[in-house]
């Protein structure tokens, strides 16, 4: 009785045309290195002439290329810049709305959440990103939990740029636990901005990318930004502020409690962390993991949770969190 032979994945080619030549170069990225990453995580072979770019492969490849491609140049019309980056994450995009797509239908049917600041406009890139950003809108407690790389904080940052360029908020403070000093800032060199820059360094990168770099520098001056170490924020009351807590994992219980009892009137929370790196003494529990176990289904609040899936950095990143996480389960049956 002969095998059964499995069956050939049908192949197409459709040829996209785009209006403008300066944008579809601009999408196809400098010596074409957005279409190259393109075939390679589609399997596809994408041949660009000056407006034009001729797409090969599977039907199912060349219909998610084709969304891909169509995404991208409705966001550089709008003014964005591409990069790699915004192709891995339109990909995922595509890839996580596949049912949201008709052959031949212009795109998709739901809009991603994006943030836009005078500077800079951040798309979604993952589901996650996207259920994120709209949370940051509805809600005035987030969490946001999930592995390095995944954006949760950079977005916060971003959100509350854009509320403080609207006028909606009065200015933004910035706090992360100092674990590595134990909180004892008085033993490091400088005044309390010098001491704490270290564990806030990711949060002033988001800033810059953000806002003008003078624009962050009058702010820090001013007070308008705020940068304090959590035990700092004992006894306060934050009104018509961003209040953004990382690294979220390494506050205890107590500082948790204390910290998210600071919320004032016309003011929002967003607290981030990563509850796979807490680096408290054995034994004691996390204030994040206590917290969005309490809160989880308080009204106003949303807990909202990346994997390593969400990783939108360098591609290894992505490779490094799968081989932790793979080695922690692999621990785990081990013990049980």
């Amino acid at each position: 009785m002969p095998e059964p032979v499995a069956p050939v994945e049908a192949v197409g080619e459709v040829v996209l045309t785009f209006d403008d030549n300066r944008l579809a170069s601009d999408i196809f990225g400098s010596h074409d290195q957005n279409l190259a990453f393109l075939e390679r995580r589609l399997n596809i072979e994408a041949t660009p002439r000056g407006n034009h770019v001729a797409i090969r492969g599977s039907v199912e490849a060349i219909e998610q290329a084709r969304h891909v491609l169509e995404a991208l140049y409705a966001r550089a019309r709008r003014g964005d810049t591409i990069g790699l980056g915004d192709v891995d994450g339109a990909v995922r995009m595509t890839s996580a709305q596949g049912s949201l797509f008709t052959p031949g239908e212009a795109g998709p049917k739901a809009a991603l959440a994006h943030i836009s600041s005078r500077k800079k406009t951040v798309t979604a890139r993952t589901q996650a990103q996207d259920a994120y950003m709209r949370a940051l809108v509805r809600n005035e407690l987030v969490f946001g939990i999930g592995p390095a790389g995944t954006g949760k904080t950079y977005l916060a940052v971003a959100h509350a740029v854009v509320l403080l360029e609207r006028g909606e908020v009065d200015r933004i403070v910035l706090s992360r636990p100092a674990v590595e000093a134990g909180e004892r800032l008085g033993f490091l060199p400088g005044d309390m901005r010098e001491k704490v820059d270290p564990y806030l360094r990711p949060l002033y990168d988001a800033l810059y990318d953000m806002m003008p770099p003078e624009r962050v520098e009058r702010g820090l001056q001013s007070g308008i930004i705020e940068v304090a170490p959590l035990a700092f924020m004992r006894g306060r009351t934050l009104a018509n502020s961003v209040v953004i807590l990382d690294e979220a994992q390494n506050a205890t219980s107590m500082q948790m409690k204390m910290f998210l009892t600071r919320l004032g009137d016309n003011s929002r929370m967003v607290v981030c962390g990563d509850i796979t790196q807490i680096d408290l003494p054995t034994g004691q529990i996390s204030g994040l993991i206590e917290a969005t176990r309490l809160l989880n289904d308080v009204e106003g609040v949303a807990v909202c949770r990346f994997g390593e899936a969400d990783v939108v950095r360098h591609e290894l990143v992505g490779r490094i969190v799968r081989a932790y996480e793979a080695s922690d389960r692999l621990k785990q049956g081990g013990r049980s």
